[in-house]
């Protein structure tokens, strides 16, 4: 038993616009999780458009786990974008090099580190995604949310700047699929029990707990 090929950029039969981004994204500190996908109309290989202000020489990663669904306009916000708001200038100098190096240790405006996206994660239509934000597995983004914190994992969150609206389950719920990490699994398994993982009866999840 098997699903899509993994290796394909465009998974679905007919239609291109819908890509696996594992296999379309070339830039190095983008790390992308097995069958996550980017749906956009317009240009589904485009993907790293949207990954603004990414610049090598800071170093920051946007890493988004397995399983995960984007849709169009989804940007994620990087460190680049930051300016140090504590100078007597936000002017980012020392980018630009030359004589305008002594900028360079003043630069920025605080590393917030890696980007982390988890698995099993919806981020709906025209969301921005803030640097250094970890979002949890099983999140989902709201459309037009702008995310600044952290979001729990199972959780919807909405707004700007994005807020708590509600958790998907309930606590023991959650635990389970906290416990069971089904996207670790092999694909023959994910695709045997996607009856299961499809549904919502609670007592056939708990099943998989010892599978």
């Amino acid at each position: 038993m098997s699903g899509p090929d993994i290796k394909s950029v465009f998974p679905m039969k007919n239609i291109r616009s819908l890509c696996f981004l594992k296999n379309v994204v070339v830039n190095p500190n983008i790390e992308i999780g097995n069958y996550t996908y980017y749906d956009d109309n317009n240009d589904p290989l485009g993907f790293e458009k949207n990954v603004l202000y990414h610049f090598d020489f800071i170093g920051d990663k946007l890493k988004i786990g397995k399983f995960c669904a984007i849709a169009s306009n989804a940007k994620f916000i990087m460190n680049g974008a930051n300016h140090n708001t504590t100078a007597f200038t936000t002017f980012p100098f020392g980018a630009f090099g030359g004589d305008w190096e002594a900028g360079l240790e003043n630069l920025s405006g605080g590393f917030k580190g890696d980007t982390v996206i988890g698995n099993d994660v919806w981020i709906g239509y025209n969301a921005t995604i803030m640097p250094g934000i970890n979002i949890g597995d099983g999140a989902i983004i709201a459309t037009n949310a702008i995310v600044t914190k952290d979001v729990p994992p199972y959780s919807i969150v909405g707004g700007n700047p994005a807020k708590l609206l509600r958790y998907r389950f309930d606590e023991e719920t959650i635990d389970i699929h906290k416990t069971i990490k089904w996207w670790d699994w092999d694909i023959e398994k994910i695709t045997e029990l996607i009856p299961v993982l499809t549904s919502n009866n609670t007592d056939n999840l708990k099943e998989l707990i010892n599978l």
